[in-house]
């Protein structure tokens, strides 16, 4: 009997992505598997049942697709959808394999409940940054779609237009946009931003991206601190001694901009504090700020997650969940991510977790009742030996 993948619709609110879609059931189904996708799961991006059901997947309740399927895929496991997300708690059973975002390095609580349902959690955040992993790398997949949308919010909200136009009342002058933090998704807005026609430049703490900047046709802003590169690829945390001299020289530069797209952030960390409430004060009425960082706290003092705050005529924008907005295409590139990496569990129709795989053994966070992944542990046994009624206190 071929294994079963169940895909149960998302419930955390206005999630409107789904983990597998039909184009997603083709790859699996050359592994021996079928899907099993719960009735209406993927409305919302635009995948009726029918279009699944014309792959060979089948529809179904959501209680039958939890009992059946020996592998989940979700958008958001748990970790990433504590509230609605406790509902599925006694339907996970042991022996089940579960794949989504999890937030394993902030959601300690949560990865300590799934580990007791027995089910086996593997949490995308954590995919190594490998060569051989690079089909499976949904953070950078979504951080696509984020720096497009970052693009479109700062230019719906700015009082200007991005190109610069020649017309019979004169020359418009091309916006100014400033990228802060030149991961995937900054270079995403940096080219979004362009191909509106403004006038990009950009600034990272790993000095080595200044070539990747400048081949998408924007300017590198050099600040005179070091570089902040860690492992990965991914920028590393810094003293408070360092982000002050940073916000220092930054404060010159974003006096001259339009739009400043901030998406600067460290993995299992609260995002830095790079913009404060006195560089905004130095911006020019009108501005626009798009922190896409808003969700780990936001790279702007005055950035509250979800809405827009309005200081001294600077408008800040703190949207979340980016890739809900594209939930078609984002959709899409997630599901393939998901199918690329089912490929090392699903082998023959039949289930085989080899906990040999770095890809596996790194992104594993429960398996057999227990907590498994080793920077999870650490930071669960460092959170054990907090004194009672000192929890606030740490970060």
């Amino acid at each position: 009997m071929a294994i079963v993948i169940g895909v149960p619709a998302e419930t955390y609110p206005d999630e409107r992505r789904v983990a597998l879609t039909p184009k997603a059931c083709d790859a699996l189904k050359k592994l021996g598997a079928t899907v099993l996708i719960q009735q209406g799961a993927g409305i919302a991006a635009g995948f009726a049942d029918s279009l699944y059901e014309a792959k060979g997947a089948r529809a179904a309740p959501r209680d039958e697709v939890f009992r059946e399927a020996q592998i989940l895929a979700m958008v958001r496991t748990l970790g990433a959808n504590p509230g609605a997300g406790r509902a599925d708690l006694p339907h996970f059973r042991p022996g089940q394999f579960v794949v989504g975002l999890g937030e394993p390095l902030t959601a300690l609580r949560e990865d300590a409940d799934m580990a007791a349902t027995g089910a086996s959690l593997l949490a995308l955040e954590l995919i190594p940054r490998i060569t051989r992993a690079q089909s499976m790398d949904v953070l950078s997949s979504m951080a696509t779609i984020s720096g497009y949308h970052a693009v479109l919010v700062g230019a719906l909200a700015l009082p200007k237009i991005f190109p610069m136009l020649m017309t019979a009342a004169g020359t418009l002058t091309a916006a100014k946009v400033f990228v802060l933090g030149v991961g995937v998704a900054g270079l995403q807005a940096i080219t979004s931003a362009r191909r509106l026609g403004a006038v990009v430049s950009a600034y990272d703490v790993r000095a080595a991206v200044k070539e990747q900047v400048e081949s998408v046709g924007a300017k590198f802003v050099t600040l005179d601190v070091e570089s902040a590169e860690g492992q990965g690829g991914y920028a590393k945390a810094m003293d408070e001694a360092y982000y002050r001299r940073q916000r220092e020289q930054m404060t010159a530069v974003l006096h001259q901009q339009d739009v400043v797209i901030a998406t600067a952030a460290v993995p299992g960390r609260k995002a830095p504090i790079l913009i404060t409430k006195e560089m905004v004060e130095g911006m020019t009425p009108g501005s626009v700020i798009v922190d896409i960082a808003a969700e780990r706290g936001g790279n702007c003092a005055l950035t509250r997650p979800g809405e827009v705050q309005v200081h001294n005529g600077v408008a800040i924008h703190g949207p979340v969940n980016l890739p809900s907005f594209h939930p078609n295409h984002a959709s899409l590139m997630f599901g393939a991510n998901i199918a690329a990496l089912l490929k090392l569990v699903v082998k023959d129709g039949a289930f085989r977790l080899d906990l040999n795989d770095e890809i596996i053994r790194e992104s594993l966070v429960t398996h057999e009742n227990k907590v498994v992944q080793p920077r999870v542990c650490e930071l669960l046994d460092q959170a054990s030996q907090v004194p009672a009624g000192e929890e606030g206190v740490h970060s």
